[in-house]
């Protein structure tokens, strides 16, 4: 009895870690979730009297579950659709990184765009560069899972790394393409340059029941005096403020290098949650009537 009370006090205590192990593992809070759990009915059947360091333990009882997972959804791949990637969130509190490179590793951690490199891995290597590049586990501690070496597992974790890093630089290229375009849109609408306006567009631009580049360029040319470009939830984006408040957010999707779409989203009740940072100053005409 002791010694189950002993059990559940450390599951409890360390079970937000194990959580966010399983997650970043899995890519699924569902399969997590069941990890876990998995994880609690071994540990419950197994005999703790020479466990030194109960969370590198547990760690170690959830990694092992996870790659069974990780095989089992490579075996039957028509099984993984519950792992698609999640959207973006906030860092769960069970992460903690060792370093500025861990830092900047896991603020890039949280987005979509690692969750899908992840997908690309293979078991072992996702469990490498997990464990060690977001949970700070220890080479030698890897390696005993996956048994293989400790160099072994240093290989794979920085194998992992560089298509993790390559995904990172080729996804900020992508935002920093997408803000030039939006850019260089307002900038015509602006100006009323009808022509640029349709280079910048897709010839099946859409923009709400308005069809086509060349109507969506002549719905903005002259317009847009008092949209902003912004950042929306990290997002290349156009904003609309009246009298310092967001009034509509313009959406822009990209393909190709051109725009494809763009949304107006007018709904202010959202925009409170909505994390907007303005990357220009507030346009001299403020338009009190209509958005674009």
């Amino acid at each position: 009895m002791v010694q189950h009370d002993w059990l559940n006090e450390q599951f409890a205590e360390h079970q937000s870690r194990l959580q966010a192990v399983a997650y970043r593992m899995l890519g699924s809070r569902g399969e997590a979730e069941d990890a876990v759990q998995e994880a609690w009915l071994r540990v419950s059947r197994a005999d703790t009297d020479q466990i030194e360091n109960p969370a590198g333990w547990l760690t170690t009882v959830v990694a092992r579950v996870c790659l069974n997972m990780l095989e089992a959804r490579r075996i039957r791949p028509e099984d993984s659709s519950g792992a698609l990637p999640p959207e973006s969130e906030v860092p769960d509190p069970g992460m903690q990184p060792s370093g500025p490179e861990d830092e900047a590793l896991l603020a890039d951690s949280v987005g979509v765009a690692l969750m899908v490199v992840l997908e690309t891995l293979n078991p072992v290597e996702r469990l490498a560069f997990v464990l060690h590049d977001v949970f700070a586990v220890s080479f030698n501690e890897i390696g005993t899972i996956i048994d293989r070496s400790p160099a072994a597992a240093r290989q794979l974790a920085s194998r992992a790394r560089r298509r993790v890093q390559g995904a990172a630089e080729a996804s900020e290229a992508a935002r920093s393409r997408k803000r030039e375009l939006v850019a260089a849109f307002l900038a015509a609408s602006r100006n009323g340059d009808f022509a640029a306006l349709v280079e910048l567009l897709d010839p099946d631009a859409v923009l709400g029941e308005v069809r086509g580049g060349q109507a969506v360029a002549a719905f903005f040319s002259g317009r847009a005096q008092a949209a902003r470009l912004a950042l929306v939830d990290g997002v290349p984006a156009a904003v609309w403020v009246h009298q310092g408040r967001p009034k509509a957010v313009f959406e822009f999707t990209i393909s190709d290098n051109a725009i494809t779409r763009i949304v107006i989203d007018t709904d202010e009740e959202r925009f409170a949650d909505l994390d907007i940072v303005y990357l220009s100053a507030t346009p001299v005409v403020d338009l009190r009537e209509n958005p674009a």
